[in-house]
């Protein structure tokens, strides 16, 4: 047993560092914890059942009406109710560059600056969803489907559940923040405000205005006349140039503090309604926000992280890295070699860049440097490798880009497939040529096999590492490049093939299942909110007229159409020095796509084509973004796990020439389109 198997048999609150508050508020902290262990048992129901729905159409021709709408109820379940966890656990995902400059006294500051703000927010939104929530319950909404189930009622339900959990964490933790008792005593007295209007809300919506709780309700809405935003800041007096300076300005402000940044793009999305709409505003950003939670293709990141996480704990990977050390036979520099083979096949298996890059540096990195390779070379090999999973499908932010543009997922995995095995094949060639130029920068397999003293011999758990891993990826993408399946369905015989994986290898432990499902709803709970608040800052600032002003912008620069193309290439490099990649996708994404896809006769492509062309453009982008220093994620994910001598400094060095390489890639693939593009032609044809 591996390793990596082994530590599954740790104690869940081990793996979690765990430690409930010595407070009266201990109890929501175990409430936390647990709830969000629960709802990560979802995920394993979706992938079952989406699965089930696979066979019955497929095998028994009897195609189920339920499946789809009890998935989507499950998942939005899962994403909401994991906040509370996530919050608990300070996981949500922030700028935090600036944050960790500050002084202690700086940071407590800062802390207390973003609890604040998230508290404004997630009220606001509350306000308004717990409205729509009960007129939902109140008319019994339906799907309007087949089955016709309550979904929207559910739906909408889950998201205001999800954020009053999320804000009493977020109080308790507020409470926490202070030491000091007539403070703790002022955060209890604001939580028993917002606790009395949503109970005065949901009160008035049943028993009507004339009630004791109609009374209280008015006091509210008297209050809130006297600081409505938009008495002071009146957007719809201004010019978009202006609002969008003040939006952009105020959105960097805020992200530059650290605070989370799905509470920085909520609270902008929040604030902008009021000061353009004013209270009734309120109602655009939990419409937008309840939309996400209706984005059937978004339940593939889950199972996609969720296939990773057991395949890794199984460890197909390791396994994996000594049969491909095999092949390599006398071909100098075959471990790099090998290593971009494994970097594609994990990528293909997963689409999760950090854990790739996690496992290569733990597996790789010190047998590349034990047996002699060139130091700098294989870490960046490392970071460069581990990166392809943001190009080859199934790739996440594929799926995010997809889900922004509104292009077709699969077309996108289709036309990503090429330009990633281009620039693993560049990869190769570049290692090939230094190793064969300077032969000590790295020896042959035979020379490694010698220095390690292990016959070449393939073993039968070697052989089903890489039968069984190539037979997953055939299955998944095949499915998908076959029509078979939609990117969804795939994902789930994807979560159902890595367990049979891990069963055959005799890997498969029911501690195993629980770290890896628990694993997969933290990382999602991390992203889910910052997709939410994305989506409903999008749909606010283009009902203001933001995309048409962008347009206007581009269309001005008086470039031709390629030019546009570099100077979008360019903001996303200059935003990817201090944004999240899901922030910059749906920020930019949906601005940036119609643009293009508006140029496609000058670009001589076809309208639906051009967005797909762009999708492989926009991800080589962020893939850049992840080596580039001073802040790419990959050199920090390796260095977590590298070896104590080699600094940031060292990795951010060796990533340089990959990162030239990248960039090579991505100009051939914008003036060259079909590389990228004749692969979903043809299977289209």
């Amino acid at each position: 047993m591996s390793e990596a198997v082994q530590k599954e048999e740790l104690d869940l609150d081990n793996m979690e560092n765990f430690k409930a508050g010595k407070d009266s508020f201990a109890f929501f902290d175990h409430f936390s914890k647990f709830s969000g262990i629960a709802v990560a048992q979802l995920y394993l129901i979706c992938a079952a059942i989406t699965g089930y729905e696979v066979i019955s159409r497929y095998v028994f021709n009897a195609p189920t009406q339920w499946v789809f709408e009890v998935v989507m109820v499950l998942a939005a379940t899962a994403w909401m109710l994991s906040a509370a966890y996530v919050t608990l656990h300070k996981r949500h995902i922030g700028i935090t560059v600036f944050y960790i400059m500050a002084s202690a006294r700086g940071k407590w500051w800062l802390d207390f600056i973003a609890y604040v703000v998230g508290v404004i927010a997630l009220w606001l939104l509350i306000d308004d969803s717990v409205i729509r929530a009960l007129e939902s319950v109140m008319m019994t909404e339906r799907a309007g489907s087949a089955w016709n189930s309550p979904q929207p009622l559910i739906l909408k339900s889950m998201l205001t559940l999800g954020a009053m959990t999320y804000i009493i964490q977020l109080m308790i933790n507020l409470y926490r923040h202070f030491e000091s008792k007539l403070a703790k005593q002022i955060v209890l007295l604001i939580c028993g405000i917002i606790i009395l209007r949503i109970i005065c809300v949901m009160v008035v919506h049943f028993v009507g205005e004339e009630s004791f709780f109609g009374a209280i309700n008015s006091v509210y809405a008297t209050v809130g006349s006297y600081i409505n935003p938009q008495d002071y800041l009146n957007m719809q007096d201004m010019n978009i140039a202006t609002v969008s300076l003040m939006i952009v300005g105020m959105m960097l402000i805020l992200m530059m503090t650290g605070m989370p940044l799905g509470v920085v793009t909520l609270f902008v999305s929040v604030l902008s309604a009021l000061c353009y709409f004013g209270y009734g505003g309120l109602y655009l950003v939990s419409t937008n926000a309840f939309g996400l939670l209706e984005k059937y293709p978004l339940i593939a990141v889950p199972l996609f992280v969720l296939m990773a996480s057991i395949l890794e704990r199984a460890g197909v990977a390791e396994d994996l890295f000594d049969a491909m050390s095999i092949f390599a036979g006398k071909l100098r520099g075959g471990v790099a070699i090998q290593t971009i083979a494994v970097a594609v096949v994990l990528a293909a298996m997963s689409g999760v860049m950090g854990g790739e890059i996690v496992m290569l540096g733990l597996v790789a990195l010190p047998q590349l440097l034990r047996l002699g390779y060139d130091r700098k070379m294989s870490i960046g090999l490392i970071c460069a490798s581990g990166a392809l999973a943001t190009l080859i499908p199934p790739s996440i932010i594929m799926i995010i880009y997809g889900l922004s543009a509104q292009v077709a997922i699969g077309d996108l995995f289709m036309a990503g497939a090429v330009p990633g095995l281009m620039l693993a094949g560049l990869y190769a060639i570049y290692v090939l040529a230094r190793c064969n130029i300077n032969p000590a920068m790295a020896p042959t397999a035979e020379e490694v096999a010698k220095a390690r003293k292990k016959d070449m011999k393939m073993s039968k758990d070697k052989l089903y590492a890489v039968f069984l891993s190539i037979f997953l990826i055939f299955c998944v993408m095949g499915s998908i490049y076959g029509g078979i399946a939609s990117v969804t369905e795939a994902a789930a015989v994807g979560v159902l093939g890595a367990i049979f994986v891990a069963w055959f290898r005799n890997a498969y432990s029911w501690n195993l299942l629980q770290v890896a499902l628990a694993g997969t709803m933290s990382t999602v709970g991390t992203i889910i909110w910052l997709i939410l608040g994305a989506v409903a800052f999008v749909g606010i600032y283009n009902l203001i007229g933001g995309a048409d002003f962008m347009r206007s912008l581009f269309s001005g620069l008086g470039l031709p159409a390629i030019g546009i193309v570099f100077v979008m290439m360019g903001i996303l490099v200059i935003l990817g020095t201090f944004m999240e990649w899901i922030a910059i996708a749906f920020i930019t994404v949906p601005v940036f796509a119609p643009v293009v896809v508006g140029m496609a006769p000058e670009l001589g492509l076809e309208p639906e084509w051009a967005a797909v062309w762009f999708g492989v453009l926009f991800v080589m982008n962020i893939q850049i973004y992840f080596l580039s220093p001073p802040f790419g994620p990959a050199c920090f994910w390796l260095k977590s796990v590298a070896p104590a001598d080699i600094t940031l400094q060292e990795i951010f060095v060796s990533v340089l020439p990959f990162i030239a390489l990248q960039i090579t890639g991505m100009l051939l693939v914008m003036f060259y389109p079909e590389i990228a593009l004749w692969f979903p032609k043809w299977l289209g044809s």
